[in-house]
């Protein structure tokens, strides 16, 4: 397997320079061991005008096929021309991926000790690849590398024998990349897409496997058109795995989209909660809050309902209880909150005809969102306060202006009743994630500007202990849509 990275330079700024990115000099040439053979780096030309450095991984077939017994590892699909005879130690595949990993490790990781500015620096990189399996042919090679910044992906098929011309192409392709990238960059690109383009992985593929995929594709994986092919042929096909990456990478591309950090989206559990049971310790505030929810559902007649930031999928457990609720679909941000959510519904047990009615998907309200438009209620249950209030014209239209439920229901606490909590200090929300917390004025007031402006009806229910003095802990707010015909009407909803 061979490939070569070149770049071009000046007395000012010399080509030499990839030796110090690659941590390799140019006036040696270098043997490391790997698991299936040994990998030789070496430098055909290194002027200051040109350098190029070439890495040759010259494979063990008897290491192959030993390392590789059992499903899942050298057994797939080139096997087919026998054990000790085949076309790996030839052509690119995951096997030199592996070697680019091993050999280049500080370079993939864009660190350069003897000159730290030199891994930021973009720089006209020229790489070959002379066989390459491309299985899914030319058209896929560009569809894998054209996003990527690339001025030049020159691909060309490889004849099966050039004595033979109408035998036609094979499945190998030599394939030239040219443009001005950070070297990191384009080594994590190749480090992802060779054994995408072999589509055959010759180890085990363990869930540490998407901490790798995500890492080497930090920074152009989650907007790139193919991220679905390119993680399902990364993790070998395994279905889980793959569906854990797409969950963070869209987590990855909501954060970029929305200007914050993943830790910042992805906090709907607690670290504590995230590592104990999932069993949640039953507060009666929230058995409250959960039950007048129902009593508002049940009295819209609702059947298929959103739960618009459902969390660790308390509210969802209690809806699936209630046979009248025929579809339940939650909603929310955070990849970790979706996994205990399925872990505390059990998901992967649960039965054909209950697993029918539950659906959790990921989703920022921030934005609209086709999947759900359509249903007879949504609840916004304790969601509000965790946005920063500019924000929330945004959750406003997403889901009054654009999924538009016949009902939505809104519970949010009362900072007037904060002075009944005794261990909560004065002048402290309730959460530390809580942006805001509205008295009951406030949060009428910004109720009945909504429902004006979309077209609904409002009423207000107290949650928990009415207080004579501050009010219930929960306010609630039941929105109702009303047609054109009807005039919306406020009051305290039954």
């Amino acid at each position: 397997m061979f490939l070569t990275i070149s770049t071009t330079g000046s007395p000012e700024r010399p080509a030499t320079d990839l030796g110090y990115l690659l941590h390799k000099h140019p006036g040696k040439t270098q043997a490391f061991s790997t698991s299936h053979g040994t990998a030789h780096v070496f430098y055909p030309e290194a002027t200051a005008e040109r350098c190029t450095a070439a890495l040759l991984l010259e494979v063990d077939p008897v290491a192959l096929v030993r390392r590789g017994q059992g499903k899942g590892r050298g057994g797939a699909p080139d096997v087919a021309l026998a054990q000790y005879v085949n076309d790996r130690p030839y052509a690119a595949s995951s096997l030199l991926a592996v070697a680019l990993s091993g050999v280049f490790r500080s370079a993939l990781k864009g660190r350069c000790a003897a000159r730290p500015d030199l891994p930021e620096q973009a720089r006209p990189l020229r790489i070959e690849v002379p066989a390459l399996p491309a299985r899914g042919g030319a058209e896929l090679v560009h569809r894998l590398f054209d996003p990527l910044g690339w001025d030049l992906v020159q691909v060309e098929a490889v004849p099966l024998d050039e004595q033979f011309p109408e035998w036609g192409d094979s499945r190998y392709v030599r394939l030239v990349l040219e443009g001005e990238l950070r070297l990191a960059d384009a080594l994590r690109q190749l480090y992802v897409l060779l054994p995408v383009l072999d589509d055959a992985k010759h180890y085990w593929i363990a869930p540490d496997e998407v901490d790798k995929l995500l890492r080497a594709g930090d920074g152009w994986l989650a907007a790139h058109p193919e991220n679905g092919l390119i993680s399902s042929r990364y993790l070998a096909r395994h279905k889980r795995l793959t569906q854990n990456a797409l969950e963070r990478l869209e987590l990855v591309r909501l954060a970029e989209a929305d200007g914050s950090e993943v830790e910042e989206l992805d906090d709907a559990v607690d670290d504590d909660a995230a590592t104990a049971d999932t069993t949640e310790r039953r507060v009666p505030l929230a058995v409250q809050r959960r039950e007048a929810i129902l009593a508002a559902l049940r009295a819209a007649g609702a059947a298929r309902v959103l739960d618009l930031g459902c969390g660790q999928g308390q509210l969802v457990q209690t809806l699936l209880a209630d046979v009248s609720f025929t579809e339940i679909v939650g909603v929310d941000v955070s990849v970790r909150a979706l996994s205990t959510a399925a872990k505390r519904l059990r998901l992967e047990r649960m039965g054909e005809r209950q697993s029918a009615r539950v659906q959790l998907l990921q989703g920022s309200l921030a934005y609209t969102d086709k999947r759900l438009t359509g249903y007879d209620a949504a609840v916004l249950s304790e969601v509000i306060e965790h946005l920063d209030l500019p924000r929330l014209p945004a959750l406003e239209y997403a889901v009054f202006g654009a999924a538009r439920p016949r009902t939505v229901l809104v519970t949010t606490p009362n900072v007037e009743y904060n002075v009944r909590w005794e261990t909560l200090p004065a002048g402290h929300v309730r959460h530390r994630d809580h942006r805001f917390e509205w008295t009951r004025e406030e949060f009428r007031t910004w109720a009945r500007d909504v429902a004006g402006r979309h077209g609904y009806g409002v009423g207000f229910v107290p949650v928990g202990d009415d207080d004579p003095e501050v009010g219930p802990p929960t306010q609630m707010a039941v929105f109702t849509a009303v047609t054109d015909n009807e005039t919306p009407k406020e009051g305290e909803a039954a």
